[in-house]
């Protein structure tokens, strides 16, 4: 009996020890409770008593880009002949000096001003432009995303020539700018650059006169005051930066209108964030103008890209870049009817540089036949004096110079545009 006694007496000792050593180690048993938006890893821990842990916000995030623009081209007849090979066909070698700088964007548009409607009305150059299709592919295979066909030289060849245009163009992987396919076409152009959303938006003042059939009078957008304010409003809510690309201008002249200024300022208060001008095929001055506390920026002529004119001037213009930052911010806030956070974002996108590249529109020859290029004047003048250059000399250096030099005095102190702060 002693030994019964002692076992269960032992047994009882045994199970209380166990029991206390299990309610020593106890602890109120947690729950993962999801974030409450996509990106918020983290979540919140809740213990049984429904008391939360800290929450986690996410930090601001940051995201620039770059957007390139062109001036004009002008595919003269001079630069047709230039490409043209022995059995017929057409390759052109304008930009590989500026390559680089054209790629450097996130996006880069140029204004086309010529019409490619096939060889059965004949290539020429002014006064009735027609190119060879393989302009295209060049401007695609050197860096150019978008083409501005609103301009007064798209009806050269008709609007059946105009439409086959726009086509070879997109067909060629370029974005086209100012142009409707059809009547219920919107005519606007937005692209999503690292999740920045970008609209385009294009227009001309004609096309020297050369009408479109009652049917397709859609194709083409014409600068009117009232639809492009009207377009404006409707593209601005869809988009964090909205560009306006105007033909506008009067040719050869080194300033704009007060029309023109006027204009800008209108189109800018309505919603627009940059404006960038061509048609006068010269170098104009540019402006900032800050409004509702936001800078915003015209380029009223960024002049010829590449042309075959008389003059420096007018063989002569800028890469323009526009650099813009977004900013998204994160907050946090419970709503009435859930314990769950809500994670809102607000998003704010300015302009935060403006950089100009000058350039000229250089003519030469090659084995006794007329060739053009396109160069970068202060990369090119350094490496003439460094003994670089293979085709321009010392001769040069006077002429190439007084051309940066008109360029530096037209644009004056907005040479290089920074907002920062």
């Amino acid at each position: 009996m002693d030994i019964l006694r002692r076992a269960s007496l032992l047994t009882v000792i045994v199970l209380a020890l166990l029991f206390s050593l299990v309610g020593c180690n106890s602890q109120p048993s947690l729950k993962f409770i999801p974030p409450a938006q996509e990106g918020n890893s983290e979540g919140l821990l809740e213990g049984v008593s429904g008391e939360k842990q800290a929450e986690s916000v996410p930090e601001p995030q940051q995201e620039t880009i770059t957007l390139t623009a062109l001036g004009d081209i002008l595919m003269h007849n001079t630069l047709i002949w230039s490409g043209g090979q022995p059995d017929g066909s057409y390759r052109f070698n304008f930009f590989s000096e500026v390559k680089d700088l054209i790629e450097q964007g996130d996006y880069c548009t140029t204004n086309l001003e010529t019409a490619l409607a096939g060889p059965t009305t004949g290539y020429s150059g002014y006064p009735l432009f027609n190119s060879p299709d393989a302009i295209a592919q060049h401007l695609k295979d050197y860096g150019i995303d978008g083409v501005v066909a609103a301009n007064n030289h798209l009806l050269d060849r008709g609007y059946n020539g105009a439409l086959r245009t726009v086509e070879v163009l997109e067909k060629a992987g370029l974005d086209t700018l100012g142009t409707k396919k059809s009547a219920t076409d919107s005519g606007v152009l937005i692209k999503e650059i690292r999740g920045v959303k970008v609209g385009y938006l294009a227009y001309t003042y004609g096309t020297n006169g050369i009408g479109l059939p009652k049917e397709h009078s859609y194709f083409i957008n014409i600068l009117e005051k009232e639809r492009i304010l009207k377009d404006i409003s409707e593209l601005k809510p869809q988009v964090d930066v909205l560009l306006l690309i105007l033909h506008w201008g009067v040719e050869y002249s080194p300033e704009p209108t007060e029309e023109q200024r006027r204009l800008a300022r209108l189109f800018l208060e309505a919603g627009a964030d940059a404006i960038i001008g061509s048609h006068p095929h010269v170098l104009q001055p540019v402006e900032v103008l800050n409004i509702g506390g936001k800078d915003k920026f015209v380029a009223y002529s960024l002049g010829n890209f590449i042309g075959d004119q008389r003059g420096e001037e007018r063989n002569s213009g800028v890469i323009l870049q526009l650099k813009f930052l977004q900013e998204k911010r994160f907050s946090s806030s419970n709503g009435s009817s859930s314990d769950t956070p809500e994670v809102g974002i607000s998003k704010t996108t300015r302009l935060e540089e403006v950089r100009f590249i000058p350039t000229y529109s250089h003519s030469y020859y090659e084995k006794g036949k007329q060739q053009f290029r396109v160069v970068p004047l202060e990369e090119t003048i350094r490496k003439i004096k460094a003994n670089e250059e293979k085709i321009l000399s010392s001769k040069d250096l006077p002429m190439l110079e007084n051309i940066l030099k008109v360029t530096q005095e037209r644009l004056g102190s907005n040479y290089h545009i920074n907002t920062k702060g």
